[in-house]
């Protein structure tokens, strides 16, 4: 046990207790335990492992806070708890980060370079991705991979200062030989089983990362734009029919007009055939269903691809591709074949190689100078599809990718992701609309590969056919047992180094696994699957995902998905979602919109326990304002934990007698409360209401410190009273209780003060259970409320609280008098009243009061 302090002070509370936590162990996780209590006494947590690309953010703080507290409640209810965390390092973030922190730029045609230095260290930010420099692949994962480390130290650092209780033995990084091995072995089961395939077809692509975007990756921002009404010709020469576009430069790409099936207007034109405008191209003019009537001239121009309705009208109207747009956003050298003569040959020779700003601009002076532009709108915003880390709007292009299938296209599947979304139990219950929302909403299947560098193999090769060319009906997947591999280096089994990329031979698979289909691993990749089975039968199904609301449609559902598709199962039991933290106009934090507080400063400013106070605070699934300027929860957290604190050494202050009991109503009262505060928060934290555990134990513990010490301390104090034990006992017990009810949220301040009177943790320490003793809690109530009336009493008279009072009177309804009489002796003392009346009222009030007369000196 510790001294206690002659003055307990907060500060320096985090580094003392967390070197104690990391010296003794307290929150390893205890394999033999957890195997003698067999997996209903494990409790295992899917820790969202966050992005190490950069600093960490206060919604971290937040929602990391509430998974904290439930392992702390958890782990005190006996249970072996499996706090993992991992570091999600792969993937664009982090090469963005590279290019920005190093100068840098990925060019895999380099040779490495063994002694390469990097020309920034740090401020490359505002380079041009022109002006980095380019280096190998090789040399390019090197920067990352010394980069990710040193941002998951600050992490670290930032996690164990906040007090997360997490097991820092079972960490993972989702770029380690280990994750790849299991990430590439859950792909080639996906082959295997049918559920991974590659396909040719439009594909969202980011100009910039020059990488194709999953659905889950979208969101809309506002973007400006004008219509341009076109005139195309009617091939029999009868007049034209006027279009509306937004992109008049992917004119080249047009394939149909598609309007209403329903629109008089175009009815009659079904079936025939008009010629675009500059390139004089025939297209056909086609109904569908999707056409809006009220937009535009209610008639569409059908380009490969404009957008993701363009997507569709080209698969169900089975319409040609003429896709112009290349991978680096610029329009591509090659007119489409369709375009035939001179003229039109001529005009998209004026395109070419231009960016889609140049080539808009460079199309209206064509349409301008033919005539066939007829109008052009005021300008207007409208929703514009980016990847929801990219710098410039996506655009379409026809790629070779990777799919998982995801339900989009297999209702079977589809239902069995609903029915497993159904067995979680969520918190808050209306998320899982959300969830359900967005598999029924899914137009496509998840694709998961992409053209970048830092990120998990694809771990396949390509036979070569006798011209050198890629068979893709000849995959080639190497064994398990030779896991983890990179195709580029590797060679698959039964043939050479000499054939690669020879007729005959074998090429390399160069794209690489989209971060999130590695994420999607996360129990497996902490849990021990195909690594540790043992392990692995101990913690899953894991207990409960906590995450945020943003990634329900990326992390949660792709993790769901893999296990649907594995083992057939939820990978949890529970998913507990965080609301968002908003800046004092309810706007989200994020990086992207540049209102993040950074986490560090707060913590040192408030403290930890005052921190995770806030956090605490909030209910799962709701948004939390947060102003640094003005912090109103972390001052009351704080005060709440320096409360503790002095609290704890006044109640230690007393001695207990080994043989004492409670006797006195009072104190009867007052644990008889606390028995009813322990109930209800421990139903609250088993419900996932750590905010509403929180209120009533804060609650109880201010009308303890407020009321009940009050009420006590002169018979707590006075040796000779028959009373004193059975105080000095209850102050005991209620000190325990309350310090291990509050253990989960105010982590520093009550391990602290339970190293004052307790040997090992307040967190291993047992949850607290009802006493069962039997005391009426409305001795306490009627207590507490004559105290606040002896009170204000004496404020009203302009009298200091340690004013004697001659007499006093208090009147009560008949069914508080025996409370009140057996609260007496104890108001007398702390009221310095020497004579007490108790009356019968309507209402429970000091209804007189008369001051002792002050003694001259």
């Amino acid at each position: 046990m510790s001294v206690i302090p002659d003055k307990p002070a907060l500060e320096g509370l985090e580094a003392k207790w967390d070197g104690v936590w990391a010296e003794q162990g307290t929150y390893l996780f205890d394999r033999l335990r957890a195997a003698e209590l067999g997996r209903t006494g494990v409790y295992s947590i899917d820790t969202p492992p966050p992005t190490a690309s950069g600093s960490l953010h206060i919604g971290h703080v937040f929602s990391y806070t509430h998974t904290d507290v439930k392992a702390r409640y958890e782990r005190m209810r006996g249970k072996a708890v499996f706090y993992p965390i991992g570091w999600d390092d792969n993937g664009l973030p982090t090469e963005r980060r590279v290019q920005n922190y190093y100068g840098v730029r990925c060019d895999p045609s380099l040779p490495y370079d063994a002694e390469f230095v990097p020309p920034f260290q740090g401020d490359a930010k505002s380079l041009k991705a022109a002006d980095q420099l380019p280096v190998s692949r090789r040399n390019f994962i090197e920067l990352c991979e010394k980069l990710t480390v040193e941002d998951e130290k600050q992490f670290e650092d930032v996690f164990r200062q906040m007090g997360l209780s997490v097991d820092w033995t079972q960490t993972y990084r989702t770029i380690s030989d280990e994750t790849i091995r299991q990430s590439q072995l859950g792909f080639l089961r996906n082959v295997e089983r049918g559920e991974a395939y590659q396909a040719l077809a439009p594909t969202l692509w980011d100009v910039d990362f020059r990488s194709a975007i999953a659905q889950a990756e979208l969101e809309d921002r506002e973007q400006p734009a004008s219509f341009h009404r076109l005139a195309f010709h009617k091939t029999d020469g009868s007049g034209d029919i006027e279009i509306e576009t937004t992109r008049p430069e992917l004119l080249a790409a047009c394939v149909a007009l598609v309007a209403h099936p329903d629109d008089e207007r175009y009815r009659a034109y079904f079936g025939k055939t008009v010629r675009t405008p500059v390139f004089d191209v025939e297209v056909p003019v086609l109904a569908h269903h999707l056409a809006q009537q009220d937009k535009g001239s209610g008639i569409a121009m059908v380009c490969t691809f404009g957008d993701v309705t363009d997507i569709i009208w080209w698969r169900e109207l089975d319409l040609p591709n003429r896709t112009i747009l290349g991978q680096d956003g610029r329009v591509i050298p090659e007119a489409p074949e369709a375009i035939t003569t001179d003229a039109g040959r001529a005009a998209y020779a004026e395109l070419a190689g231009k960016t889609v700003f140049s080539a808009r601009k460079q199309i209206v002076e064509l349409l301008e100078a033919s005539g066939e532009l007829l109008n052009v709108s005021k300008p207007f915003n409208h929703a514009v599809k980016f990847f929801e880390k990219g710098d410039r709007p996506l655009e379409i292009v026809s790629t070779r990718q990777w799919y998982i299938r995801n339900g989009a296209r297999d209702g079977e599947l589809r239902d069995q992701l609903i029915a497993n979304g159904r067995e979680l139990t969520w918190h808050p219950d209306f998320m899982r609309v959300r969830y359900e929302n967005w598999v029924g909403g899914l137009t496509g299947d998840w694709l998961i590969s992409r053209q970048r560098f830092f990120g998990v193999p694809i771990p396949v090769w390509y036979g070569l056919d006798a011209d050198g060319q890629r068979d893709f009906g000849r995959v080639l997947v190497p064994d398990e047992a030779s896991l983890p591999i990179d195709p580029t280096t590797d060679v698959p089994a039964g043939y050479t180094a000499e054939q690669r990329g020879v007729p005959g031979g074998f090429e390399a698979e160069v794209d690489i696994l989209d971060t999130w289909a590695t994420s999607s691993l996360t129990p497996q990749l902490a849990g021990g699957w195909q690594r540790d089975e043992e392990l692995w039968s101990l913690v899953a199904p894991f207990d409960v995902r906590p995450q945020g609301q943003d990634i329900i449609r990326t992390w949660l559902f792709s993790t769901m998905l893999r296990s649907t598709l594995e083992d057939a199962r939820s990978p949890w039991a529970n998913a507990s979602i965080s609301g968002f933290i908003v800046d004092p106009d309810r706007k989200k934090m994020s990086k992207s919109k540049g209102n993040v507080v950074t986490p560090a400063d707060i913590l040192e400013k408030h403290g930890s326990d005052a921190v995770r106070y806030w956090a605490a605070s909030s209910r799962l699934g709701v948004d939390a304002a947060f102003d640094p300027q003005n912090p109103t929860q972390m001052k009351i957290g704080r005060r709440l934990a320096i409360k503790i604190l002095n609290a704890a050494k006044f109640v230690l202050g007393f001695p207990v007698p080994e043989d004492a009991e409670v006797t006195h109503a009072l104190d009867a009262s007052m644990l008889a409360a606390l028995d009813d505060v322990v109930r209800d928060a421990t139903k609250a934290f088993d419900a996932f209401d750590h905010a509403r555990a929180l209120e009533l134990t804060e609650a109880f513990f201010w009308t303890f410190c407020d009321d009940y010490l009050e009420l006590v301390k002169e018979r707590a104090y006075n040796q000779t009273d028959v009373g004193q034990p059975s105080a000095a006992l209850a102050l005991r017990i209620a000190l325990s209780t309350l310090l291990r009810l509050l253990a989960p949220v105010v982590s520093f301040a009550t391990e602290e003060a339970w190293s004052w009177f307790e040997e090992g943790s307040i967190h291993t320490a047992a949850w607290p259970e009802p006493r069962g003793g039997s005391g009426d809690p409305a001795v306490l109530a009627a207590a507490s409320a004559a105290l606040i009336g002896i009170r204000r009493a004496k404020t009203e008279a302009k009298a200091s609280q340690k004013t004697p009072v001659a007499r006093a009177v208090i009147a009560a309804p008949a069914s508080a008098l025996d409370a009140l009489r057996a609260a007496s002796g104890d108001l007398q003392a702390v009221g310095r009243i020497a004579e007490l009346s108790l009356v019968e009222g309507e209402e429970l009030a000091v209804t007189e009061i008369e001051l002792a007369p002050v003694e001259e000196s």
